[in-house]
């Protein structure tokens, strides 16, 4: 696992946001850039190194599929290597990420998934696979299946949870009854089973970030800055500062997707008023921006994340 990286430096005028899904991984990065090139060998070697970490397995596989040429050398290693659990799984995640584009069709996205699953029956990053495909094409009845095969084998999956989550967030389009709502219940169970040392600590904040997200789209919130009372409700301040708490108190290294959480925090704690908060993540994140949550609600990501760093740091806009 790649080590944090250094305090950042900002420089106004450069662009500094490239949302790379890599989140720093050097070796991923490499990886990426040999596998374009048709040597799957690095890749091999790369999961190889992964092993049994599966939320590391799983980020690296979703990253590497998602290249617009993953399909094809996964596909010939599969042929040079009939029998590798790794081929078959990089092969069944470019095959999903190739459906929900609509490049291929999603019955056989699903049966790569399943082949790859049969070779592998401890690893979660196949089900992964049909989490993702069941997300972009199906129901939620499939998403709700392939989620619980993902935590059956490994009960702190953050992709997973995150992708449930969001999920769940879609179930009631209106405001209705929503500080009840379902997606806040599995978001405080989930966290409470994982316990404090994991990054799942944090997905009470992003169900509110992602029902924020449902509920703007609704046209149910006012739009910003008149939505501030979404962020100042009583679950809106317990759940981001929570979330703020365990990032200062965690000592658990630098999970894969570290990036993520890093971002949906600075989401929560810029959209709450705490632009102090807000600026000391921005330094932390750096160059290491995701586009989710700054797309919400149906934003340009860039200009929303320029805008809020800027504004934090004290740059005035941007």
């Amino acid at each position: 696992m790649t080590p944090p990286p250094p305090p950042f430096r900002f420089t106004r005028g450069k662009d500094d946001v490239a949302f790379d899904p890599a989140f720093g991984d050097d070796e991923l990065i490499a990886a990426r850039a040999a596998l374009a090139q048709g040597r799957w060998a690095e890749v091999r070697a790369l999961l190889a190194r992964t092993g049994s970490d599966w939320d590391l397995r799983g980020h690296r596989l979703v990253v590497l599929g998602e290249g617009k040429s993953a399909s094809v050398w996964a596909h010939e290693w599969q042929l040079a290597e009939p029998e590798s659990p790794d081929a078959a799984a990089l092969t069944a995640v470019a095959a999903v990420f190739r459906a929900a584009a609509g490049k291929q069709n999603a019955d056989s996205a699903r049966e790569a998934c399943l082949r790859a699953a049969r070779m592998s029956p401890g690893d979660p990053t196949p089900w992964l696979g049909l989490l993702i495909l069941a997300r972009r094409t199906g129901t939620d009845d499939e998403q709700v299946r392939a989620f619980d095969q993902v935590r059956g084998r490994h009960r702190g999956h953050h992709h997973g949870h995150h992708l449930m989550t969001q999920c769940l967030a879609e179930r009631q389009k209106t405001d209705g009854d929503d500080p009840f709502h379902e997606v806040y219940e599995f978001a405080e169970w989930a966290a409470g089973e994982a316990g404090g040392g994991s990054p799942l600590t944090l997905l009470p904040m992003v169900a509110l970030i992602e029902r924020y997200r449902v509920l703007a789209a609704a046209g149910s919130l006012p739009a910003a800055p008149n939505n501030l009372p979404y962020w100042t409700s009583s679950r809106a301040r317990t759940s981001v500062r929570a979330a703020f708490d365990w990032w200062l108190d965690w000592e658990g290294g630098n999970h894969p997707r570290l990036s993520l959480d890093l971002n949906y925090l600075a989401f929560g704690k810029f959209h709450s008023g705490d632009t102090v908060a807000a600026a000391a993540l921005f330094n932390r994140i750096g160059s290491q921006v995701t586009r989710i949550p700054w797309a919400y609600p149906d934003r340009d990501p860039k200009k929303a994340f320029r805008a809020a760093r800027n504004y934090a740091l004290g740059f005035g806009s941007s």
